[in-house]
C-alpha cells in the first residue's frame, strides 16, 4: 500500500503525528509525506513534539514546493491521499484545481486518477463558503472526515478522541487501527 499524507496550515497538525504512527503499524505501507509551509509554522506554534521525529515517520518526505516530485504525477500509483488537517485554503484549492503547491497537486492527481482522497477539515464555525467547498469536494469524490469529538465509545482523553478520528480515516482505505474503539451497539 502507498499512501500520500498532506499536512496543511490549519490547527491540529499534531493529529497527523498520530496518523503517521498508526500508518507505520500497517505492514508494507509506504508513506509519502508533504508538509506545507503554513503547516510547519503551525507545528512550531501548537506542539512541543519534535518536528524531526514527526518527519522521520514518513518513508518519503517531499518538499511542498517540488512540483516535479513523484507524487505530482498520475503515473506514480498510490492508493490515495489523506489531508490532515485540511485548511479552508487547501480545501478551496482542491475544489478549484488550483495546484500551487505539492499538497494541492498531489490531491489533484489522486482525484483525476480516481483515487481515494480523505480530507480532515479544520475550521469552526463553518461559513457558507466553507460548506459550499466541502460539498464540492464531496461531489468530486473526496471523503470528508471532520475531527469531531466522539463520546459513544467512552473516549475520555484527547488522545483517545484523536485515535477515533484516525480509525475512521484508516477505515476509508480498508485498514484497521488497534486503538480505534468502534460503537458496539446495545443489548
Amino acid at each position: 500500500m502507498r499512501i500520500v499524507v498532506g499536512v496543511s496550515g490549519a490547527t491540529g497538525v499534531e493529529m497527523c503525528y498520530y496518523l503517521l504512527k498508526a500508518l507505520k503499524t500497517v505492514p508494507d505501507c509506504e508513506i509519502h509525506l508533504v508538509v506545507s509551509d503554513a503547516a510547519h509554522r503551525n507545528w512550531e506554534l501548537e506542539t512541543k513534539l519534535d518536528y524531526e521525529d514527526f518527519l522521520s515517520l514518513a518513508d518519503y518526505l517531499h518538499d511542498a514546493h517540488n512540483m516535479a516530485a513523484s507524487i505530482s504525477s498520475g503515473s506514480f500509483v498510490t492508493d490515495g491521499m489523506i489531508v490532515m488537517p485540511c485548511s479552508m485554503k487547501t480545501l478551496a484549492g482542491i475544489v478549484t484545481g488550483y495546484t500551487d503547491n505539492l499538497v494541492l497537486r498531489a490531491a489533484d492527481v489522486c482525484l483525476k486518477e480516481g483515487r481515494r482522497v480523505v480530507l480532515v477539515p479544520r475550521e469552526m464555525p463553518l461559513g457558507r463558503v466553507h460548506l459550499k467547498n466541502l460539498l464540492a469536494a464531496s461531489e468530486l469524490g473526496c471523503v470528508i472526515v471532520p475531527p469531531m469529538l466522539t463520546f459513544y465509545n467512552g473516549s475520555k482523553t484527547v488522545t483517545e478522541q484523536v485515535n477515533h478520528i484516525i480509525g475512521k480515516i484508516l477505515m476509508q482505505f480498508g485498514l484497521t487501527f488497534d486503538d480505534f474503539r468502534p460503537w458496539q451497539g446495545t443489548d
